[in-house]
């Protein structure tokens, strides 16, 4: 779950990175939508029967980094921002969690007995 809540802090930060670095217009429009996709993802994948729900944030985090050179950014800064940004939300969305309990069991549940 730390992973998550790293990613979640992430996503807030990317909200509010463009009035504390001083984006362009561009980039600032990204992040206000980027951010909150990210954090929205991060915190329902704190529970353990959502916690694949992670994985939605790859997409995202690979976009972070490609986002820079597709909308031609014109400072340094939120080019680096979205990259490290990026980056740390892919490696932080494949670090799996524990997970202690099982939940459901789709179609596979219909074919096991119930004394297990």
């Amino acid at each position: 779950m730390w992973a998550q809540v790293l990613n979640a802090l992430l996503g807030i930060w990317l909200m509010a990175s463009p009035a504390i670095i001083g984006s362009e217009k561009i980039a600032t429009d990204n992040a206000h939508i980027a951010g909150p996709i990210i954090a929205s993802f991060a915190v329902i994948s704190w529970w353990e029967a959502t916690r694949s729900v992670r994985l939605y944030n790859l997409p995202v985090g690979a976009w972070l980094l490609l986002a820079p050179w597709v909308l031609q950014y014109q400072h340094t800064a939120p080019l680096v921002n979205d990259m490290v940004v990026g980056a740390l939300v892919i490696g932080l969305s494949l670090v799996k969690g524990k997970i202690t309990d099982q939940y459901g069991g789709g179609w596979s549940a219909i074919w096991k007995s119930k004394e297990q």
